[in-house]
């Protein structure tokens, strides 16, 4: 382990919800998405969090960006708890820390320019940071270069882009900021399968041009492998086992992780030419 104390440290972090009530009668009800979560990610690093549906991996990816309050627990950042913070100086923070978001369709306005989009996390972080016009929009040009699009695109809209450059808008609006963590909820799984290798080849070139550390959600133990220095593995609001992703998907010590692993597809070789020798 580093010396150095972790960028990010989530510790004993839960999360209860109050269902609706069913009866008059009875108290209302409460689930518990996360149940005491522990880990830390150091600068320069990436840690997946992986999962099945229901598991706890967004509300962890909410907390870790402080968009929702946890029940206990501390979610600290370069030494601040984002929790206590006041909201200036969260707004303040902000800048390093941003977020990608699953659905590239959905996480764009349709009725913003691509420089509107983008600029919008400078605009966001109020009146002590003033960045003038020019000056931002200078910016998002240079972030457009480095995901791959054109300064020339910040006057388009978002209808006029595929998946996979919408995608690349979204990172250049959270790469503006120079944040040093990125928390990435499913950046890829909305995307076609040869396009999810470039937009993950994009995150490693970014990664290793400017040190992001990121959080990584994903169901996906390929993506993971591809991108992470570490996997934890999330069941019922709990992580069950960390470590390595080579280490972890070959050598998996608890069942859950183990299942996760036999679910992924494998393919088997001369399967079509049986099928077709079957007789008519």
């Amino acid at each position: 382990m580093s010396a150095n104390p972790p960028l990010l440290h989530v510790h004993q972090l839960v999360r209860e919800y109050t269902l609706p009530r069913e009866s008059l009668w009875r108290p209302a009800g409460r689930v518990k998405a996360l149940q005491g979560v522990s880990f830390d990610i150091q600068a320069g690093r990436s840690l997946g969090i992986v999962g099945e549906s229901g598991s706890g991996k967004s509300t962890l990816a909410r907390l870790v960006m402080a968009l929702d309050q946890p029940t206990s627990g501390q979610v600290e950042l370069q030494g601040q708890n984002l929790h206590d913070l006041s909201p200036s100086a969260l707004r303040q923070a902000r800048q390093h820390f941003q977020m990608v978001f699953q659905d590239p369709y959905g996480s764009l306005d349709p009725r913003q320019t691509v420089e509107r989009i983008v600029t919008e996390p400078l605009y966001g972080l109020g009146e002590q940071r003033s960045v003038s016009r020019d000056s931002a929009r200078q910016q998002a040009g240079e972030v457009l270069r480095e995901v791959g699009l054109r300064p020339t695109d910040l006057d388009k809209y978002p209808h006029e882009f595929s998946g996979g450059q919408r995608q690349r808008i979204a990172i250049a609006r959270a790469l503006i900021t120079r944040p040093r963590l990125i928390v990435a909820d499913e950046p890829v799984s909305a995307l076609d399968v040869s396009v999810q290798a470039q937009v993950l080849n994009l995150l490693q070139e970014l990664q290793t041009e400017h040190g992001i550390t990121y959080l990584l959600i994903s169901h996906d133990l390929a993506v993971v492998n591809h991108l992470c220095d570490d996997v934890a593995v999330l069941y019922q609001g709990q992580i069950v086992e960390q470590g390595p992703p080579d280490q972890l998907f070959t050598q998996a010590q608890h069942p859950y992780t183990r299942s996760l692993v036999e679910a992924v597809p494998q393919a088997e070789p001369g399967r079509r030419q049986r099928r077709a020798r079957r007789p008519a």
